[in-house]
């Protein structure tokens, strides 16, 4: 009898932490929107009107959706326009209930001076309303959006068939034929060659640049290579039964490249200009000709394979030679694509951003030499984005980090710096992160400022000296807080080296006990490009669903990304198994010092992409520390990759580190619990790169999990792969039986 009373208990007590956990499951399914619900008067994005000083934004308010018009030289704001007339306005043309504070579009466009606004009704129809009249004066089918040419990821562009391009007085116009470069007289039709070397396998591209005078134009001479080739087979097509293969172009890290080399034409002199430069064969890329307004030279970048050497020619008059104007070199890496530059034409300046002292920042050069006239900014501190340039005031507007101590190095402030003395000023001051949108005369800019703990202001703002003149918008998240939303905690402690600060956020569930000790889940992306953990407020932050299971939640920018020294990034050079792990490692071993009821023997990381390579990665090369693992579309060896991300980190030519830093070479290594999902048609990351990690996997007679999702191209895993995923946490971290979904149990 005590037995049989003993089963009864143990079953109801396991019904109900079933139904418990399924309710988790629903919680974290519906959490965005029900905190979202009480977050009011946040999210303002502003979009200032051309050619004056008035924005408009939205914002989600206790009575739906509003549009506000704001004059920036009077400080005032009121609606943008009378909900309810255009409501019922649209309503007569649509034939159906329209809502004054739903309306059904997004966005507006103010025309003929301010008095009317076009908007798309659901996406098909395009409106043109009059404000004074309250009454919709024009309706048209909304255009078609031309698609772009190639749409994915590793497409190689021959530069083939472009329409002519006419000269900037519109007298003529370049065309290439058979490889070669002509050009008609218009609008008389007559047609001269101007190349006669160009053939099938290297012709003139279809690129061309003409100077602004329209008496010069700059074309490429383009050698193709061999082009690899992705091939995937559509296994379950959604409107035929038969399989079917698709096929993209993908150039991975060592294969051969095109060649690019400028050619200058006269074409009323006839004359065929070869521009040289050293090691032309040994580019990377070779284009982007900027041509200065007076026609007088050219200039163009080199890019050498290896992205060790990024240099800036300048071509003067019909001089055959090269000459460098900028040149960036580094022993690891030059991130190029971080680079800028603005001309300052009639100062014959050039304004660069550079790394070359271990920070980014802003030097000014002499055109006319090459040579660095002076650092426009520096210190311990870099400039992240020039948001303007005002040449007649000669100062630079731009968002930059890491400057005040003591504050989260990662929070973009506005800067305002002159060109010729350095003298810098703060425009937006506040411990914040400021997302700002400048007026089209650079004469004010509107200031978004928040933290992920800290519910956004949204401020009007004089550019002179960042004097706020009108306070636009202030959250409001009582609703939230009110049914039990909780705040994310920022955090930071030293990393690996014992000084350098890692930061970093901590996700707490809603009902979060701090008697209890909780399983301790990173979401984690590495990727040396950018950082990665969120500086703005959300109420969703992290992966906040995730943490209603039970879990806390934890995002970290280790050293190896970018935004901070570049010492600090370097770290990810030939090297990008570290991840920066003995950063995140000695971060949560700090937070759980601090914070108890953090269970470091129960961790568990996910990531997709390269963060699907590091998710991997972790029970890999740090099997003491992470115990269990979900990995989506990895790109888990690097020579398996598209050229462009991975020769950027890893360098070229193709060495051993590549292999060093494999999860195929490396997948004997597995200890704890995997979990690989894979969308099949993934055009992102080669699908074999998982598949291979599968192969190596299975011949080390190693356990783990494989998800497959058919239709599916680079993703998380969708609402399906999102499941999976916290299953597994549940079922590895907390020992609790994941819910039975085919019987509802």
């Amino acid at each position: 009898m005590k037995t049989r009373l003993f089963l009864v208990m143990l079953l109801a007590c396991g019904s109900m932490i079933a139904q418990d956990l399924k309710d988790r499951y629903r919680a974290a399914d519906t959490f965005r929107q029900k905190y979202g619900d009480g977050y009011l008067h946040g999210n303002v994005t502003p979009s200032w009107i051309e050619n004056s000083s008035h924005f408009w934004y939205s914002v989600k308010t206790a009575r739906g959706t509003e549009f506000f018009l704001v004059d920036a030289a009077r400080g005032t704001k009121k609606h943008a326009f009378d909900h309810a007339a255009l409501a019922k306005a649209l309503a007569r043309e649509e034939k159906r209930t329209v809502e004054p504070y739903n309306l059904p579009f997004q966005a507006i466009t103010f025309t003929d001076g301010m008095k009317k606004i076009k908007f798309s009704s659901r996406g098909d129809t395009t409106y043109t309303y009059d404000l004074a009249r309250a009454r919709v004066v024009a309706r048209e089918p909304r255009a078609e959006r031309w698609p772009r040419r190639g749409e994915h990821w590793g497409r190689v562009d021959e530069e083939k068939g472009y329409f002519p391009v006419p000269s900037p007085d519109r007298a003529r116009e370049a065309f290439t034929r058979e490889g070669n470069l002509f050009v008609r007289e218009l609008p008389a039709g007559t047609i001269k060659q101007l190349s006669f070397d160009g053939a099938e396998g290297e012709y003139y591209s279809a690129r061309v640049s003409w100077s602004p005078d329209s008496r010069k134009l700059v074309a490429y001479k383009y050698r193709p290579a061999w082009t690899r080739k992705l091939r995937t087979v559509v296994a379950a097509p959604l409107d035929q039964l038969q399989p079917r293969l698709e096929e993209i172009d993908y150039v991975k890290p060592g294969d051969a490249l095109p060649t690019r080399l400028p050619v200058l034409f006269i074409p009323g002199e006839g004359k065929q200009v070869n521009i040289s430069f050293p090691d032309p064969e040994a580019q990377f890329s070779v284009g982007g000709t900027w041509w200065h307004p007076s026609s007088s030279y050219f200039t163009f970048d080199y890019n050498r394979r290896g992205h060790q050497e990024y240099i800036v020619y300048k071509v003067t008059g019909d001089d055959p030679v090269a000459r460098p104007l900028v040149a960036e070199r580094s022993p690891t890496f030059v991130y190029y694509n971080a680079l800028y530059r603005h001309h300052l034409v009639d100062a014959g300046e050039l304004l660069w951003i550079s790394e070359r002292d271990g920070w980014r920042h802003l030097y000014l050069h002499d055109t006319s030499s090459g040579e660095v006239k002076r650092q426009v900014t520096r210190g311990e501190w870099i400039v992240k984005r020039v948001l303007a340039v005002d040449d007649k005031k000669r100062v630079v507007y731009f968002a930059g980090c890491g400057r005040d101590a003591g504050e989260d190095p990662y929070l973009e402030k506005v800067y305002k710096v002159n060109i010729d003395t350095g003298e810098l000023l703060c425009l937006t001051p506040g411990n914040a992160n400021h997302q700002v949108v400048f007026s089209p005369g650079l004469d004010y800019f509107t200031d978004n400022y928040s933290r992920v703990d800290l519910p956004p202001v949204t401020v009007l703002r004089r550019a002179a000296d960042g004097e706020i003149l009108l306070e636009v918008e202030r959250a409001d998240i009582s609703g939230a807080l009110a049914d039990g939303w909780r705040a994310p905690e920022v955090f930071h402690a030293k990393g690996r080296d014992g000084e350098t600060d890692i930061w970093g956020v901590i996700v707490r569930p809603v009902d979060f006990d701090p008697a209890r000790k909780y399983p301790v889940i990173e979401y984690i992306y590495a990727g040396p490009h950018d950082s990665f953990v969120p500086k703005s407020f959300t109420i969703a932050p992290v992966d906040a669903a995730l943490a209603q299971l039970g879990f806390i939640v934890v995002q970290i920018d280790g050293m190896g990304t970018a935004n901070r020294s570049k010492k600090f990034h370097d770290v990810c050079w030939k090297n990008l198994k570290d991840a920066g792990f003995p950063d995140r490692i000695a971060w949560m071993r700090a937070a759980a010092a601090a914070h108890p009821e953090m269970d470091l023997d129960r961790v568990g990381i996910y990531g997709c992409s390269a963060g699907g390579q590091s998710a991997m990665g972790a029970v890999l090369f740090h099997p003491d520390f992470y115990k269990v693992s979900v990995s989506a579309c990895g790109c888990h060896d690097n020579r398996m990759d598209k050229i462009w991300w991975n020769e950027q980190w890893m360098g070229y030519p193709v060495g051993p580190e590549y292999a060093e830093c494999s999860n195929v070479v490396n997948a004997h290594r597995l200890e704890g619990k995997l979990m690989l999902i894979l969308g099949e048609l993934d055009d992102n990351v080669d699908p074999s790169s998982t598949v291979q990690v599968v192969d190596a996997l299975i011949k080390a007679r190693k356990e783990f999990e494989y998800v497959l999702l058919p239709n599916q191209r680079h993703t998380m895993g969708g609402a399906y792969g999102e499941r999976k995923r916290r299953d597994f946490f549940i079922r590895h971290l907390t020992g609790t039986p994941a819910p039975e979904w085919n019987t509802g149990k």
